[in-house]
């Protein structure tokens, strides 16, 4: 008789296509101007809905700014997309009470991002002490508004490794103790550490965990010469982290949903002497997480992680249509966009083995 793991392998090895519900992604970068004109259409295709990060320059910090850039990613998508781009605001120390007021009755608006001030890409503007900002997170537990979190710490002392471990040992734990109701989304968690305080917190906690770090460890982006196109923040981890977050992201917990990070940098902004963090995904995000889960072995858990477990934790309706996954390999470009819009992505010049159809 085989086991249970071979015959998921056997499974496996002549799966050839696959249907799931549409899928969402609970984190993306899209930025503005000619840059969204770019990339936009690469999420639209694949995904119904997106919560859209607010770093912009000048960052996101309004309703009113939020439906302002929203009007604009609807308006650069592709005719006929039914894309529904999920707004979000930007916490820094200048927001109000009245500002979480604002959102919590908005339609279109779903949370606000806290970012420790220097932890990312356009994060000068976030917050830098987080007990400063407990009124602000007070009113958006009581107002059931989302606060979603780069879970890092930034204090030059603390190796860019241990950031994460860090960041949830001494703030997140303190954030989750003080306000038990706020429903909590820590974003892109990169760590053992990180998932297994998800796991054990409240119903109120969750996570995003994105398709490179599922895929790789930092050995990918630091042996044989330094590969900026994989540099990220948080940055890859050991391969123990890796295999964690495989485990949660496939294990069926409704804690931990897609979330792509996707994050488009032109490439000469990336390939220089200072560059810039983030991968740039969302040209075959729904593939790569294939790819992932198909590795472990549990491409009957891709659907719930893709499409049910971020609407249900956001109170969204899941999406009624489908998506088709075959596979059939494929080429990644070398890049997307022309000139000075050049964006390399995640495993440009490779092979995949998963096409959306």
């Amino acid at each position: 008789m085989l086991e249970w793991g071979s015959i998921l392998i056997e499974n496996a090895k002549i799966m050839d296509k696959l249907t799931i519900t549409q899928p969402d992604d609970w984190h993306l970068h899209v930025r503005t101007g000619k840059i969204l004109n770019t990339v936009i259409a690469h999420t639209a295709r694949q995904f119904g809905r997106a919560i859209i990060m607010p770093n912009l320059k000048p960052p996101v910090v309004t309703v009113e700014q939020a439906l302002s850039y929203r009007q604009e990613i609807l308006d650069a998508l592709p005719t006929g997309s039914n894309f529904q781009p999920l707004m979000t605001l930007y916490l820094t120390g200048n927001t109000s009470v009245e500002e979480i007021k604002k959102v919590a009755d908005s339609e279109f608006v779903h949370g606000f991002k806290l970012y420790p001030a220097g932890a990312t890409t356009n994060s000068d503007a976030g917050v830098a002490n987080i007990e400063a900002a407990y009124p602000l997170l007070a009113a958006m537990e009581k107002y059931r508004v989302p606060l979603l979190i780069h879970g890092e710490v930034t204090d030059a002392e603390h190796d860019i490794f241990d950031r994460e471990k860090i960041f949830v040992d001494s703030q997140l734990s303190q954030i989750t103790q003080q306000f038990p109701e706020l429903r909590v989304v820590l974003e892109h968690v990169t760590t053992q550490d990180a998932v297994q305080f998800v796991e054990s917190a409240s119903s109120n906690v969750a996570a995003t965990i994105t398709p490179q770090h599922l895929l790789f460890n930092r050995n990918a982006m630091l042996v044989g010469g330094i590969k900026p196109h994989f540099y990220c923040l948080p940055i890859l981890k050991r391969e123990q982290h890796r295999q964690a977050l495989v485990t949660a992201a496939t294990s069926g917990n409704p804690k931990f949903f897609l979330g792509t990070d996707s994050a488009p940098h032109l490439t000469h902004l990336k390939e220089n002497s200072c560059g810039c963090a983030g991968c740039y995904s969302a040209h075959a995000a729904v593939e790569l997480y294939a790819q992932a889960f198909e590795q472990a072995n549990a491409l009957d858990k891709l659907e719930g992680f893709a499409s049910f477990h971020g609407a249900d934790f956001y109170g969204l309706p899941r999406n009624s249509a489908t998506v088709t996954l075959q596979k059939q390999p494929w080429q990644v470009p070398a890049s997307y966009g022309e000139a000075d819009l050049s964006i390399t992505p995640l495993l440009a010049g490779e092979q995949l083995q998963w096409q959306l159809i």
